[in-house]
């Protein structure tokens, strides 16, 4: 089982993830850019039981972004960490920017590079999509887009 270990900025916010991150994508949204203060977030599935905080939960800070939606933050430094859902049968969406261990795997796909920003060149091979699709990734759901 792969184990991977991450933090807020501010290192007040420790956690584990044990187990695979998969589905990895960029993402060009409005609120994906918002959130990051970047032109993508990249993000990566994590089964629900798969992510244990190991210091600091009380510090983060959730903001229902769609209803049954909770994108969470650092309350200290503000580092975007993860987006949660009510449905516990959907996966958590792990901004992978907050990872400490290396990951032998990077993003496989671009997605709603048409809200992407207007100064942000895309500029590896990288299959590009102007939404989710359906199938795109490899155990994708269709919930995912609102990761």
């Amino acid at each position: 089982m792969s184990k991977y270990n991450g933090s807020c900025l501010c290192g007040a916010i420790l956690y584990e993830v044990n187990g695979e991150i998969r589905d990895i994508l960029n993402c060009h949204c409005s609120d994906c850019r918002k959130s990051h203060g970047a032109a993508f977030r990249t993000r990566g599935a994590v089964d629900v039981n798969a992510l244990t905080f190991v210091s600091g939960e009380e510090l983060l800070t959730r903001y229902e972004h769609k209803a049954g939606e909770y994108r969470s933050f650092c309350s200290r430094c503000g580092s975007a960490i993860a987006t949660f859902f009510l449905d516990l049968s959907k996966p958590i969406g792990l901004a992978l920017g907050t990872l400490d261990s290396a990951l032998d795997k990077g993003a496989e796909i671009h997605v709603f590079v048409s809200d992407k920003a207007s100064w942000h060149t895309i500029t590896d091979d990288l299959p590009q999509f102007p939404e989710l699709p359906e199938g795109a990734l490899q155990n994708a759901e269709p919930t995912t887009e609102l990761l």
